[in-house]
């Protein structure tokens, strides 16, 4: 039940390493996602670490505000290191289509599709048929009752900021 404004900033963030390990370091494609992925998720724990874990106990609109000015700092530390210049990100996959009498459907676009259901597919299994998924849920609906079953409650939520800044540079690329 934290709202989390940044969220966005970390899929631009995730664009740009991607973007940068393929233009200057000449990283294959999916070393580059890779190394989005990585960064992301570090920075979505490092982000709840720093900034929403002194908060757990703060009133909601505290955490709006941190929120919104993590947002801010992560905006304005891109701009300072990348530039507000805009970036052509390097064609993947080919400009073709598949065509279906007079529908045409791009490739990236069924590449989209096709990522997108893998990843819903892979993070409704993960949710609904593993003990940390269970504990995921568990925290979601009451913290202080998932606490005295036993489950680390800081650990969870940092776990479920990880998977989601992991998941937003896949959204990125």
């Amino acid at each position: 039940k934290i709202l989390n404004f940044a969220h966005g900033d970390i899929i631009m963030v995730g664009a740009y390493i991607a973007f940068f390990a393929i233009t200057k370091f000449s990283l294959p494609f999916p070393l580059a996602v890779l190394a989005a992925i990585v960064v992301c998720t570090m920075l979505g724990v490092m982000i709840e670490r720093l900034a929403y874990k002194p908060l757990r106990q703060a009133t909601s609109l505290a955490v709006l505000i941190t929120a919104i000015g993590v947002s801010y700092f992560l905006q304005n530390g891109a701009q300072l290191l990348w530039s507000a210049s805009p970036k052509m990100f390097p064609a993947i996959i080919s400009s073709g289509a598949l065509k279906i009498g007079n529908l045409s459907i791009a490739y990236l676009t069924l590449v989209t599709i096709a990522t997108c259901i893998v990843v819903m597919i892979c993070l409704t299994l993960f949710i609904n048929r593993t003990k940390t998924g269970s504990a995921m849920r568990a925290c979601s609906e009451d913290k202080d009752a998932a606490r005295l079953m036993g489950i680390n409650v800081n650990g969870i939520i940092s776990l479920t900021f990880a998977i989601g800044s992991g998941l937003a540079a896949v959204a990125a690329v």
